[in-house]
Protein backbone atom coordinates (compact mmCIF):
# COMPACT_ATOMS: atom_id res chain seq x y z
CA UNK A 1 0.00 0.00 0.00
CA UNK A 2 1.33 3.43 -0.95
CA UNK A 3 1.32 6.31 1.54
CA UNK A 4 0.16 9.89 1.07
CA UNK A 5 1.28 12.38 3.70
CA UNK A 6 -0.11 15.76 4.73
CA UNK A 7 1.51 18.54 6.77
CA UNK A 8 0.77 22.04 8.04
CA UNK A 9 3.78 24.32 8.01
CA UNK A 10 2.66 26.77 10.71
CA UNK A 11 3.93 24.36 13.37
CA UNK A 12 7.52 24.37 12.12
CA UNK A 13 10.60 26.47 11.66
CA UNK A 14 11.62 25.75 8.10
CA UNK A 15 14.70 23.73 9.08
CA UNK A 16 12.59 21.48 11.29
CA UNK A 17 10.00 21.26 8.51
CA UNK A 18 12.57 19.94 6.06
CA UNK A 19 13.91 17.48 8.63
CA UNK A 20 10.43 16.06 9.18
CA UNK A 21 9.97 15.61 5.43
CA UNK A 22 13.28 13.77 5.29
CA UNK A 23 12.23 11.61 8.24
CA UNK A 24 9.32 10.31 6.18
CA UNK A 25 11.39 10.06 2.98
CA UNK A 26 9.25 12.66 1.18
CA UNK A 27 10.46 13.26 -2.38
CA UNK A 28 7.77 15.65 -3.65
CA UNK A 29 5.74 18.34 -1.89
CA UNK A 30 2.35 19.38 -3.26
CA UNK A 31 1.33 22.87 -2.16
CA UNK A 32 -2.48 22.88 -1.91
CA UNK A 33 -2.84 26.53 -0.90
CA UNK A 34 -4.97 28.62 -3.23
CA UNK A 35 -2.52 31.48 -2.70
CA UNK A 36 1.01 30.10 -2.12
CA UNK A 37 2.30 32.88 0.10
CA UNK A 38 2.31 33.78 3.76
CA UNK A 39 2.64 37.15 5.47
CA UNK A 40 3.75 35.62 8.76
CA UNK A 41 5.72 32.60 7.51
CA UNK A 42 7.70 34.03 4.63
CA UNK A 43 10.00 31.02 4.35
CA UNK A 44 6.93 29.26 2.98
CA UNK A 45 6.22 31.73 0.20
CA UNK A 46 6.28 29.82 -3.07
CA UNK A 47 9.64 31.10 -4.32
CA UNK A 48 11.35 30.65 -0.97
CA UNK A 49 10.09 27.19 -0.07
CA UNK A 50 10.68 25.93 -3.60
CA UNK A 51 14.37 26.91 -3.36
CA UNK A 52 14.74 25.45 0.13
CA UNK A 53 13.18 22.16 -0.90
CA UNK A 54 15.21 21.94 -4.10
CA UNK A 55 18.44 22.40 -2.15
CA UNK A 56 17.36 19.41 -0.05
CA UNK A 57 16.48 17.20 -2.98
CA UNK A 58 12.70 17.57 -2.68
CA UNK A 59 10.50 18.57 -5.61
CA UNK A 60 7.97 21.41 -5.12
CA UNK A 61 4.73 21.69 -7.07
CA UNK A 62 1.83 24.09 -6.60
CA UNK A 63 -1.57 22.48 -7.20
CA UNK A 64 -3.80 25.42 -6.33
CA UNK A 65 -5.84 24.92 -9.50
CA UNK A 66 -6.40 21.25 -8.65
CA UNK A 67 -6.58 21.17 -4.85
CA UNK A 68 -7.03 24.75 -3.65
CA UNK A 69 -9.88 25.46 -1.24
CA UNK A 70 -10.81 28.75 -2.95
CA UNK A 71 -11.86 27.77 -6.45
CA UNK A 72 -13.19 30.57 -8.63
CA UNK A 73 -16.16 28.76 -10.19
CA UNK A 74 -19.21 29.85 -8.23
CA UNK A 75 -21.09 26.63 -8.91
CA UNK A 76 -19.18 25.10 -6.00
CA UNK A 77 -20.64 27.68 -3.58
CA UNK A 78 -24.35 26.95 -3.77
CA UNK A 79 -24.68 27.08 0.01
CA UNK A 80 -22.35 30.07 0.36
CA UNK A 81 -19.23 28.05 1.13
CA UNK A 82 -17.15 25.78 -1.07
CA UNK A 83 -18.73 22.34 -1.16
CA UNK A 84 -15.88 19.83 -1.05
CA UNK A 85 -18.10 16.91 -2.08
CA UNK A 86 -19.07 18.80 -5.23
CA UNK A 87 -15.59 19.98 -6.11
CA UNK A 88 -13.92 16.56 -5.83
CA UNK A 89 -16.12 15.47 -8.74
CA UNK A 90 -14.57 18.11 -11.00
CA UNK A 91 -12.18 17.22 -13.80
CA UNK A 92 -9.58 19.58 -12.35
CA UNK A 93 -9.53 17.76 -9.02
CA UNK A 94 -9.47 14.35 -10.70
CA UNK A 95 -6.57 15.46 -12.89
CA UNK A 96 -4.60 16.38 -9.77
CA UNK A 97 -5.31 12.94 -8.33
CA UNK A 98 -4.17 11.25 -11.53
CA UNK A 99 -0.91 13.20 -11.58
CA UNK A 100 -0.04 12.17 -8.04
CA UNK A 101 -1.01 8.55 -8.65
CA UNK A 102 1.22 8.51 -11.74
CA UNK A 103 4.06 9.88 -9.61
CA UNK A 104 3.52 7.21 -6.97
CA UNK A 105 3.83 4.58 -9.69
CA UNK A 106 7.32 6.04 -10.25
CA UNK A 107 8.03 5.67 -6.51
CA UNK A 108 7.70 9.34 -5.58
CA UNK A 109 6.54 9.91 -2.00
CA UNK A 110 4.13 12.85 -1.75
CA UNK A 111 3.12 15.22 1.01
CA UNK A 112 0.22 17.67 0.73
CA UNK A 113 1.13 21.00 2.37
CA UNK A 114 -1.06 23.77 3.70
CA UNK A 115 -0.74 26.18 6.62
CA UNK A 116 -3.11 24.87 9.31
CA UNK A 117 -1.33 22.73 11.91
CA UNK A 118 -4.41 20.65 12.77
CA UNK A 119 -5.19 18.38 9.82
CA UNK A 120 -8.80 17.91 10.91
CA UNK A 121 -9.33 21.65 10.43
CA UNK A 122 -7.78 21.84 6.97
CA UNK A 123 -9.07 21.00 3.51
CA UNK A 124 -5.85 19.11 2.77
CA UNK A 125 -7.26 16.30 4.92
CA UNK A 126 -11.00 16.94 4.90
CA UNK A 127 -11.17 17.31 1.11
CA UNK A 128 -7.99 16.11 -0.64
CA UNK A 129 -6.50 13.36 1.52
CA UNK A 130 -9.94 11.90 2.10
CA UNK A 131 -10.25 11.10 -1.60
CA UNK A 132 -6.93 9.26 -1.59
CA UNK A 133 -8.03 7.34 1.49
CA UNK A 134 -11.29 6.37 -0.21
CA UNK A 135 -9.24 4.93 -3.07
CA UNK A 136 -7.30 2.69 -0.71
CA UNK A 137 -4.16 4.73 -0.01
CA UNK A 138 -2.87 5.03 3.54
CA UNK A 139 -2.99 8.69 4.54
CA UNK A 140 -0.61 9.89 7.25
CA UNK A 141 -1.28 13.37 8.59
CA UNK A 142 1.89 14.76 10.14
CA UNK A 143 1.40 16.64 13.42
CA UNK A 144 3.27 19.47 15.12
CA UNK A 145 5.48 17.07 17.10
CA UNK A 146 6.54 15.18 13.98
CA UNK A 147 4.35 12.15 14.63
CA UNK A 148 1.33 11.40 12.49
CA UNK A 149 -2.27 10.27 12.67
CA UNK A 150 -3.98 8.30 9.95
CA UNK A 151 -7.05 9.40 8.05
CA UNK A 152 -8.95 6.62 9.79
CA UNK A 153 -8.07 8.19 13.14
CA UNK A 154 -9.25 11.58 11.90
CA UNK A 155 -12.56 10.05 10.88
CA UNK A 156 -12.97 8.44 14.28
CA UNK A 157 -12.20 11.76 15.99
CA UNK A 158 -14.70 13.59 13.79
CA UNK A 159 -17.43 11.12 14.67
CA UNK A 160 -16.63 11.42 18.37
CA UNK A 161 -16.82 15.20 18.04
CA UNK A 162 -20.12 15.40 16.18
CA UNK A 163 -21.75 12.27 17.60
CA UNK A 164 -20.33 12.04 21.12
CA UNK A 165 -22.75 9.40 22.32
CA UNK A 166 -22.32 7.30 19.16
CA UNK A 167 -26.07 6.67 19.07
CA UNK A 168 -27.17 9.93 17.55
CA UNK A 169 -30.05 9.97 15.09
CA UNK A 170 -30.55 11.88 11.90
CA UNK A 171 -32.91 14.76 11.48
CA UNK A 172 -35.51 12.20 10.34
CA UNK A 173 -35.00 10.17 13.53
CA UNK A 174 -33.49 7.26 11.60
CA UNK A 175 -30.48 5.60 13.21
CA UNK A 176 -27.20 6.34 11.45
CA UNK A 177 -24.59 3.72 10.68
CA UNK A 178 -20.97 4.51 11.47
CA UNK A 179 -20.25 5.16 7.78
CA UNK A 180 -23.18 7.56 7.65
CA UNK A 181 -21.85 9.36 10.73
CA UNK A 182 -18.46 9.65 9.03
CA UNK A 183 -20.06 11.14 5.93
CA UNK A 184 -22.14 13.55 7.98
CA UNK A 185 -19.09 14.53 10.04
CA UNK A 186 -17.10 15.41 6.94
CA UNK A 187 -20.00 17.51 5.70
CA UNK A 188 -20.29 19.34 9.02
CA UNK A 189 -16.57 20.04 9.14
CA UNK A 190 -16.72 21.28 5.54
CA UNK A 191 -19.47 23.70 6.53
CA UNK A 192 -17.24 25.05 9.30
CA UNK A 193 -13.97 25.41 7.41
CA UNK A 194 -15.09 25.87 3.80
CA UNK A 195 -14.21 29.17 2.16
CA UNK A 196 -17.26 31.44 2.08
CA UNK A 197 -18.50 33.94 -0.42
CA UNK A 198 -20.47 37.09 0.36
CA UNK A 199 -24.13 37.04 -0.62
CA UNK A 200 -25.92 40.31 -1.22
CA UNK A 201 -29.51 41.02 -0.22
CA UNK A 202 -30.98 39.72 -3.46
CA UNK A 203 -29.04 36.50 -3.25
CA UNK A 204 -26.45 37.15 -5.93
CA UNK A 205 -23.13 35.64 -4.99
CA UNK A 206 -20.06 37.85 -5.23
CA UNK A 207 -16.42 37.22 -4.36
Amino acid sequence: MKNVYTIGYSSFEVEDFVNVLKKYHITSLIDVRSYPSSKFYQDYNKGNIEKILKSNGIIYRNYSSHFGARQSDKKYYKTGYMDFSEYVQSESFKEGMRKIEAGMDLNYVFVLMCAEKDPSLCHRSIMVAREFYKKGYEVRNILADGSYITQEQIEQDLVKHYFPTMDQTSFLSDSLSFDEMVEKSYHLRNSEIGYRLDVDIVGRISV
